[in-house]
């Protein structure tokens, strides 16, 4: 099983980063109420801009990590390269 390592673009402009196992789902639950992270109460979801692929949970929470740890210009330009999903 695949972990993955993801940003999410909200409306506002900000980006949360986070790790699953299955993107479509989490996106999904992100933009539901209930299951999303807090962060999204106040703002809503637009599209996964970042994805990396991880091998096991602690890789992927460690890169989470120091994603979160980027200055935004870094954190943009990662865009760069990815796979994009939109719901």
């Amino acid at each position: 099983m695949s972990w993955w390592v993801y940003m999410i673009e909200a409306d506002d402009g900000s980006l949360y980063t986070g790790v699953t196992t299955d993107i479509a789902r989490r996106f999904r639950e992100h933009q539901g109420a209930g299951r999303g992270a807090r962060y999204f109460k106040g703002r809503r979801p637009l599209a996964v801009v970042y994805l990396e692929s991880q091998p096991d949970r602690s890789a992927a929470q460690r890169r989470e990590a120091a994603i979160r740890k980027l200055k935004r210009s870094d954190k943009l330009n990662l865009k760069q390269n990815v796979m994009i999903f939109h719901d």
